[in-house]
């Protein structure tokens, strides 16, 4: 630690094996074929638009869900584990727990921690409702509890620099998933107002 682009590969999930056909591929395809192709070694990507799957979407779209009443909780694994939330490097890390503190920091809910290991639950200050609960199903049997990341490379030879923060990161993934959130509401109660209108038709 931090991580470089020298650090050798040892990956820890079937995603980050995935990753390394990627790079791989590019290299034999170079190599064998004379083709221009480029490869980068970036760190997580997290934005609005992250997969569904990804534990910081499914942290913002879990607290768009509850502030709109379509979730009643949100189901998590290691809430210790540190990472550097961006595109490619902050030279920081957050821990799950403080992203999820923030993300419902942003819909004006504090979140308390209560309990420990398996059985800890994020319970909102105010009303006392069970917000976060532990799932052992999400605990990664080969996981990293930290991961940071030394990016400058691509600063010294790109000009890279990052420019979202960590807080803005978060708000920026919460607002668009109320919004969403929001439009898939309004679609579905269109179906359903449409269905009741044919229905009443026949």
């Amino acid at each position: 630690m931090p991580q470089t682009e020298t650090t050798p590969f040892y990956p820890r999930s079937p995603y980050a094996a995935a990753k390394l056909y990627g790079y791989w591929i590019t290299i034999n395809y170079r190599e064998a074929y004379g083709v221009h192709a480029s490869k980068g070694i970036l760190f997580n990507h997290e934005r609005p638009t992250r997969g569904e799957t990804f534990v910081t979407r499914k942290i913002t779209r879990a607290v768009a869900a509850i502030e709109l009443g379509q979730q009643d909780r949100l189901y998590l694994g290691n809430l210790d584990a540190k990472r550097d939330w961006d595109v490619l490097a902050t030279g920081e890390t957050h821990s799950v727990r403080e992203f999820t503190e923030k993300a419902f920091g942003q819909v004006g809910r504090e979140i308390e921690w209560r309990g420990t290991g398996a059985d800890e639950k994020g319970i909102d200050a105010v009303t006392g409702q069970t917000l976060v609960e532990i799932d052992p199903r999400y605990f990664r049997p080969t996981e990293v509890d930290l991961l940071i990341v030394d990016a400058s490379m691509a600063r010294s030879r790109l000009g890279w620099q990052h420019k979202v923060s960590f807080d803005t990161l978060v708000a920026e993934m919460v607002e668009a998933d109320l919004a969403a959130m929001r439009r898939e509401i309004a679609y579905e109660g269109s179906r359903g107002s449409l269905r009741r209108r044919l229905l009443a038709a026949e």
